[in-house]
């Protein structure tokens, strides 16, 4: 596949965690560059100013969950962040940007290997979507979480209704507390007008 040629409908259509390994093996040296400028993708940035207008000081290590190339870091200065990604050569792309205490290659939807409460806040963005990773990763975000600690999370819109991702958080019950939905654009104006008015559910909440 041509590098030139990824894009949404590529990475809509995944199946397997090897394909998406696969994906962006041949997308993460063009990605800043090419869809992410094309596309005026947004919803990182829109992650990263949410987590910081709600953060505290004690919401401190940051797990950037499928962090990709590192957009929602570039937004989140000063903050002690961890990337996870299931594709090594985009972690190899944010490590190379210095925004990263640690990076990590691993599965969402498999066990991670991160210790019980590591971290103060989780953000996430473009990962809970068509063809990545669905409501099931949830259990394991929570287990590497420390009480009290700051989740937020784009969820695709689509996707939300689909995967049922709504049900899903209302399962977890006493186990998060403050949830809380923001509907938010994942592109500005200059994306390609099939996508341009694509968006994501902010999911807002705390650890119990």
């Amino acid at each position: 596949m041509a590098k030139k040629d990824i894009g949404l409908d590529q990475a809509y259509g995944l199946k397997t965690p090897a394909d998406s390994v696969r994906l962006y093996r041949d997308w993460s040296d063009s990605y800043d560059s090419g869809f992410a400028r094309r596309m005026d993708y947004r919803l990182p940035y829109v992650v990263a100013d949410v987590f910081l207008d709600l953060a505290g000081p004690g919401d401190a290590p940051v797990l950037d969950a499928g962090a990709g190339t590192g957009l929602v870091a570039e937004r989140l200065d000063g903050r002690a962040v961890d990337a996870l990604d299931i594709s090594p050569d985009m972690l190899a792309v944010a490590a190379g940007k210095g925004l990263y205490r640690a990076t990590l290659v691993a599965d969402m939807t498999a066990t991670l290997p991160i210790d019980d409460a590591a971290y103060g806040g989780v953000v996430s963005a473009g990962t809970f979507t068509h063809g990545h990773v669905g409501p099931d990763a949830f259990d394991e975000l929570l287990r590497v979480a420390r009480p009290g600690a700051l989740f937020v999370l784009s969820i695709n819109s689509e996707a939300f209704v689909k995967l049922g991702f709504g049900p899903a958080l209302e399962v977890l019950g006493s186990r998060i507390e403050g949830l809380h939905y923001r509907e938010v654009r994942n592109y500005g104006d200059a994306a390609d007008p099939d996508h341009r008015a694509d968006t994501a559910q902010i999911a807002t909440f705390r650890k119990r």
